[in-house]
């Protein structure tokens, strides 16, 4: 084969690029729980507040899906993507600057709406510089990336915080992200506008269903989200998605605060315990989907494929209130490492929505799956924030999360059923 006609691969480096622009997002949106400790005390907010401060992102990151995807539709990908990059991350590092709640709780409502953009530019990528039998793999290998910022980078952010202060902190990771805006603008192209792809990529991506997605789809109307919330499959995903992401929330928010204020850690000790749970979320992202391909072709069955590892993963979830009753740190960080590690399996939700989604409603049906994971983000540090401040311990909010795990356990395994696609008949929907 002449070298004109070997394919080139482009996508790979957009990919890398995606990697990197989700671990800025979900460093940004999380690098408030390096902080908090030393925060909370040098603002004077309890646990209660702290609680509100970490559930405000989720607020409006939530009520901005929609006009975040709106947005993508008008500006494209490249553009879109750079303002929300180059926006957030400016939030990030005006929290450097903050001289109270309300100054806080600002900048963390603004980091919310300026984030809502991301992950559907993701999927619009994905669905067009990858062919559909790559787009799990990719999808696995860049939602590592809402792991890999804390998990690589924890010691670096923890001395950061220790020796220049959490104000720096945020002024550090905000530039970062800010200096990520340019380097996206500079790198990315869709693929009919890139220079460094060849006929040969673009023909193996179109062949697989890639380079975008030109069926017309219906239009919003409130009949067709009435209709997804009759389904047992839909309603059975989005209460597991809100329970697994419970867990990721903890981790995201109060994780470094339980291991300073409940287990008493050094500030250097919880940076570098810190960073076990993550790689190990990081390793049940990887597992969970390798698994599930796995089954299915030994089994052939996508109830056994998506379910069983999903719900494997929720079990291990639920083992995190055992930390309650270990006295050494290693056992704690090695159950909280196992229950992020099943954290990371249930992952694999996004991947079984796809199974139970109507063709033509994927769309709103993943903003409903989203909207469930964003209202985990929304209570769950709401509720430890309350419980810890009236108890004066994590004790009831581990208990927490294990109950909210064993719900999701439920969902998937009773709720959801078969994973079935469900059938949409858009005429009949019309005329109700």
């Amino acid at each position: 084969m002449s070298n004109a006609a070997k394919s080139s691969r482009v996508r790979l480096g957009v990919l890398a690029l995606l990697t990197a622009g989700t671990a800025i997002n979900y460093l940004d949106r999380s690098v408030i729980s390096v902080a908090a400790p030393l925060m909370s005390k040098d603002l004077g907010l309890n646990a209660a507040l702290m609680g509100l401060v970490f559930s405000a992102f989720s607020w409006t990151y939530a009520a901005s899906q929609i006009p975040g995807g709106i947005l993508l539709d008008r500006l494209g990908v490249r553009m879109t993507y750079f303002f929300s990059v180059t926006i957030w991350s400016t939030f990030t590092l005006l929290q450097g600057l903050t001289g109270g709640l309300a100054g806080l709780l600002a900048c963390r409502l603004g980091l919310g709406v300026a984030e809502a953009p991301c992950y559907p530019c993701n999927s619009n990528i994905l669905s067009t510089w990858f062919p559909q039998n790559e787009r799990a793999s990719a999808t696995g290998v860049y939602s590592v990336g809402q792991y890999a910022g804390l998990a690589f980078f924890s010691p670096v952010l923890f001395w950061i915080s220790g020796a220049l202060g959490w104000r720096a902190l945020f002024m550090i990771v905000g530039a970062i992200g800010i200096a990520f805006g340019g380097v996206w603008l500079a790198a990315y192209r869709d693929p009919g506008k890139s220079k460094r792809v060849n006929q040969a990529e673009l023909e193996h991506i179109a062949a697989g269903g890639g380079l975008g997605d030109t069926a017309v789809k219906p239009p919003f109307r409130w009949k067709n989200v009435a209709f997804l919330l009759r389904q047992r499959q839909v309603v059975g995903a989005a209460i597991g998605q809100f329970a697994g992401n419970s867990t990721l929330v903890f981790f995201l928010t109060w994780f470094p605060t339980y291991l300073a204020t409940e287990r008493h850690m050094g500030w250097l000790k919880v940076g570098l315990f810190a960073i076990l749970p993550f790689i190990a979320a990081s390793v049940g992202v990887v597992s969970g989907g390798l698994a599930s391909d796995w089954l299915l072709r030994r089994t052939g069955s996508a109830s056994i494929a998506r379910k069983l590892p999903i719900i494997t993963g929720l079990l291990l979830t639920s083992l995190i209130a055992t930390a309650n009753f270990m006295h050494d740190d290693r056992l704690v960080i090695a159950v909280m490492s196992i229950a992020f590690f099943g954290q990371g399996m249930v992952n694999l939700g996004w991947t079984l929505l796809t199974d139970i989604a109507p063709k033509r409603l994927i769309g709103l049906t993943a903003g409903l799956f989203n909207l469930c994971a964003n209202l985990a983000g929304i209570v769950t540090p709401l509720v430890i924030g309350l419980v810890v401040a009236a108890t004066g311990s994590f004790v009831m909010a581990l208990a927490f999360i294990t109950v909210v795990a064993l719900i999701g356990v439920a969902s998937y395994g009773v709720i959801l059923g078969p994973v079935v696609r469900v059938e949409f008949d858009e005429t009949a929907q019309a005329g109700q």
